[in-house]
């Protein structure tokens, strides 16, 4: 199918170009560099240089044949939106585009403001351009299991069956996000629901936990087409972060007692995910929610991981608990469903020595590159 990848230059959205380019489908992606503007501004750069847009295109032309559509404009834009649905006539829509960062969104009230305006008006554009030029295209949104937050039951798949006073409704599964960005989350899951009823569109919610991970086959290749990798507090994501700081001597930053759990997944599996969601499309007039990821760990768990590893190439990591900048429980009940995706076929690729060594290994051939002045910022909430 034509799928269109919005914010295609991303942590996940350029490796799904490529990967779903290299399963066939006829890819374009679109970007404005937001997340390049967002780290110049706050000194955070990623790990290693990544080439532009225009040059990973050519890249992945050279090395496999493959073209996949450049188009480069500020989705909160409606010209530039209506410029690249009618240009390419999506059949399947994959919505990356937002400011992805719990921390950035509390940094300030410019950064909340930002968040706020960009996520909201993208996705509010998305769903105005679907109606207009492709009606019966699928959105596949990919939100977080932050939504959900910790509540002290099981967390079911996007929707709960309540029975009140003898009578019986289904409702989206009530959220309570930890922060500004994951409540524009919220307001997204809202805003497709609304128009899903209204509309009769296709939309799949993906609630993604935090993804680890830097190779997919479609990198092995030419690392020149490997993701973004940030390792500072603001845009690098917990697991990558510890894996650096491991390799730069620098302590684990452990937030309080460490026993925030969380549902994870290897960029792998994001990859296979979002594939399988688009190639099993809904019904129109449906909202299908999955939750997104493959094991549970406390962060505390994850430092141990990267300690154990560490070992296995000589490195003496060491972890510190630190006063927990953000307002959130440290120990809590954590029980989410997780079926859909795997039903679908998802075949997980879990968190093991091996892989960490791995990463281990390849952020020590960019040591010289790590500044230890920019993992921990300290935005408290």
């Amino acid at each position: 199918m034509r799928v269109l990848i919005l914010g295609g230059d991303g942590y996940l959205g350029w490796p799904t170009a490529m990967h779903l380019c290299a399963e066939g489908h006829e890819v374009a992606v679109v970007d404005n560099y937001l997340r390049r503007r967002l780290c110049r501004e706050e000194d955070v750069d990623p790990l290693y240089e990544v080439p532009n847009l225009h040059e990973r295109v050519r890249l992945w032309k050279a090395n496999t044949g493959h073209e996949i559509r450049l188009f480069i404009g500020d989705l909160t834009e409606w010209d530039v939106v209506e410029t690249v649905f009618r240009a390419f006539e999506p059949e399947g829509i994959v919505h990356y585009a937002e400011q992805p960062a719990a921390p950035y969104s509390m940094l300030n009230r410019r950064a909340a403001v930002l968040t706020i305006r960009n996520n909201l008006l993208t996705t509010a554009n998305v769903i105005f351009a679907v109606r207009e030029f492709c009606p019966g295209a699928h959105i596949v949104k990919l939100g977080t299991m932050g939504e959900y937050g910790t509540p002290n039951i099981d967390i079911e798949e996007g929707w709960l069956d309540v029975e009140h006073k003898g009578r019986k409704e289904r409702f989206l599964y009530p959220r309570q996000a930890g922060s500004l960005y994951h409540t524009t989350k919220i307001m997204d899951t809202d805003l497709l629901w609304f128009y899903v009823r209204t509309w009769g569109l296709r939309v799949t919610d993906l609630m993604q936990g935090p993804v680890y991970g830097i190779f997919t086959r479609e990198t092995l290749e030419d690392e020149r087409l490997l993701p973004f990798f940030n390792y500072d507090e603001l845009f690098g994501t917990v697991l990558n972060r510890f894996v650096v700081q491991a390799v730069a001597g620098y302590p684990l930053t452990v937030y309080g007692k460490g026993g925030q759990t969380r549902g994870y997944l290897n960029i792998i599996d994001t990859l296979n995910c979002v594939r399988l969601s688009l190639e099993n499309t809904p019904e129109v007039g449906s909202l299908r929610i999955f939750n997104q990821f493959t094991e549970t760990f406390t962060v505390m768990e994850l430092a141990e991981k990267v300690r154990e590893a560490g070992k296995e190439i000589g490195l003496d990591v060491a972890i510190q608990h630190i006063d927990n900048p953000r307002k959130e429980l440290e120990e809590h009940y954590y029980n989410p469903t997780h079926t859909g995706l795997l039903e679908l076929g998802l075949e997980p690729h879990f968190l093991t020595v091996d892989v960490l060594v791995l990463m281990l290994e390849f952020v020590k051939r960019h040591e010289e590159r790590i500044d230890e002045g920019k993992i921990f910022r300290r935005v408290s909430w």
